[in-house]
């Protein structure tokens, strides 16, 4: 009950931070879905820049692999709404590579993790994201909600002061004095705009309305506070066709291979959690194999086009949605108006001010993370409101990847333990004298010596009944088990029955070699069978 309500409050908080009616292909619909793309747009070029830099590389690099993966994954990934682009989970793996082996290795790394993630989407591996419990899912929302609020505190430092940091917790010079106040003011005017904007017109997305309103009034009174240029530059030219310049050997490939494999994990598992999450939103399931290849077909393509590669981004896919992008033309417009700053509006773009778009992604964490995840804590069970705990600080102090395969192996053992709890049986003579175990409760590796303790060969009559029909038999651990408590009656020169084995578990039990007869007690089953120890069936006999 607890768990079905802990999933129950989160599709609500979801859908209620971030829920906006459906747009359709009519023109006032198409137009939001254009004003949505350029919300979009507006916000990855900071953090396209940020990344880069985070992986030591170019900022066109961070840029083109925006545009590139932005571009494909919303023609033809999984979920429309979803955004795409370079993200600091996956700079803060590529730094390493590029400092030690050069940027040409990074691109041929791409590509590789761009063909690993094809494959899995071939194989359909994606489905096992539905394996992600949903205290590991909160868990995730409110961490990379706190990742994306330290990933803007880099713009309240001095310009030029230190090298970007993908949680904006590097060294340099922090903002002071009237700077600092002015750099907060225009932020919060920002947030004030987003909020009451819906409350006065949704014909223009309220992110956007909030950029445009303070960028005017920046550059119209001319006050100085840092801006998109003071970054780096933006301006370049169209992506070109370009083959990583490495050797093509093993040597590459073994330098290659580990990295495009943790690439390409972490693009997946944060590609198909916000897939889950923006699914929720917009009422839309399934997609997870066709995601996974249109991130493997925008990877190998940026890969060869010169850019740093990606994956789905949360905070960019939250504005999409929360500014009424709903369809593949909120994604597409996302990627060709970046590409536009990049060829032809540079100057432009270069002029709107930092504090902005800080309070679009602050807005972006607000609605982002689950509040009433912090007050539900004491009525859900213990180990459920530990996971949300534990998922959401390893996400902040290391990695997503890490943080989910933590909270999925948290779960399954507190999972395995309560299941492991509940073997017991209930006891009972029959008329002839025969003693029946009814065994309840599924009998696997976490509860084999639970299930072991319930028997007394020693005080127990000659025919003794072992009953199934409320248990299960799911592994080689139990099928062990069973063989040692007959092992056990054999040495007391007891005979040992079985009763109500599901199909499964007969498979099992030919699989070991250890069926012999049925023995025709169970007309309903078909598979209970009589083992004898006498005959040496369990006793490894036969």
């Amino acid at each position: 009950m607890a768990r079905s309500m802990l999933a129950a409050f989160a599709s609500r908080v979801s859908l209620a931070n971030f829920q906006t009616p459906t747009q359709g292909l009519t023109l006032a619909g198409f137009k939001t879905e254009i004003l949505a793309g350029l919300t979009v747009a507006l916000a990855l070029v900071p953090e396209a820049v940020a990344f880069a830099f985070v992986a030591g590389v170019h900022p066109l690099v961070g840029l083109y692999a925006a545009f590139m993966v932005g571009l494909i994954t919303a023609l033809l990934g999984g979920r429309p709404g979803m955004i795409s682009g370079a993200t600091g989970a996956l700079a803060v793996v590529m730094v390493a590579l590029v400092a030690e082996h050069g940027v040409e290795y990074l691109f041929a790394t791409v590509v590789l993790m761009g063909i690993i993630q094809i494959a899995a989407g071939i194989f359909r591996l994606g489905k096992f994201i539905r394996l992600v419990p949903h205290p590991v899912m909160l868990g995730f929302v409110n961490g990379l909600a706190i990742v994306i609020f330290l990933a803007q505190l880099t713009q309240f430092k001095v310009p030029g002061s230190a090298e970007v940091s993908g949680h904006g917790m590097s060294g340099g010079d922090w903002l002071s004095g009237w700077p600092l106040i002015t750099m907060l003011a225009l932020v919060a005017a920002t947030m004030a705009i987003i909020w009451v904007m819906p409350k006065i017109t949704r014909a223009i997305p309220a992110p956007l309305a909030g950029i445009g309103i303070v960028a005017i009034l920046v550059i119209a009174f001319g006050i100085d506070v840092p801006r998109v240029g003071d970054m780096a530059s933006i301006e370049g030219g169209l992506p070109s066709f370009h083959l990583p310049m490495v050797p093509l050997n093993l040597e590459t490939l073994n330098i290659i291979l580990p990295y495009a494999l943790i690439l390409a994990a972490i693009g997946l598992i944060e590609s198909l959690l916000t897939l889950n999450l923006v699914g929720e939103i917009t009422g839309q399931r399934g997609g997870a194999s066709k995601e996974c290849v249109a991130q493997g077909a925008a990877n190998v393509v940026t890969g060869f086009f010169g850019g740093m590669g990606g994956c789905a981004m949360i905070g960019q896919s939250m504005i999409n949605v929360k500014s009424g992008g709903r369809t593949r033309i909120s994604g597409v417009s996302a990627a060709l108006f970046l590409l536009l700053f990049i060829v032809v509006a540079a100057p432009l773009i270069e002029q709107i001010p930092l504090a902005a778009l800080v309070g679009v992604m602050f807005m972006v964490v607000i609605g982002t993370f689950a509040w009433q995840s912090l007050t539900i804590m004491r009525k859900i069970p213990l180990a459920d409101a530990l996971v949300i705990v534990l998922v959401t600080i390893t996400t902040v102090f290391y990695d997503l990847a890490t943080a989910v395969v933590v909270g999925v192996i948290v779960s399954a053992l507190e999972y395995a333990w309560q299941n492991a709890s509940r073997i017991h049986a209930k006891v009972y003579e029959t008329p002839e004298g025969a003693k029946v175990y009814q065994v309840k409760g599924p009998l696997f590796f976490g509860s084999t010596d639970g299930f072991v303790e319930l028997f007394t060969p020693e005080s127990d009559p000659a025919h003794v009944v072992i009953d199934f029909a409320d248990s299960r038999v799911a592994d080689q651990s139990a099928l062990t088990a069973i063989e040692a408590v007959a092992a056990k009656y054999e040495a007391a020169g007891k005979k040992v029955q079985l009763r109500h084995l599901s199909r499964d578990c007969h498979r099992l039990l030919e699989k070991a070699g250890q069926l012999m007869v049925d023995s025709g007690d169970d007309p309903d089953y078909q598979v209970a069978v009589d083992y004898s120890v006498r005959t040496g069936i369990l006793g490894g006999g036969h």
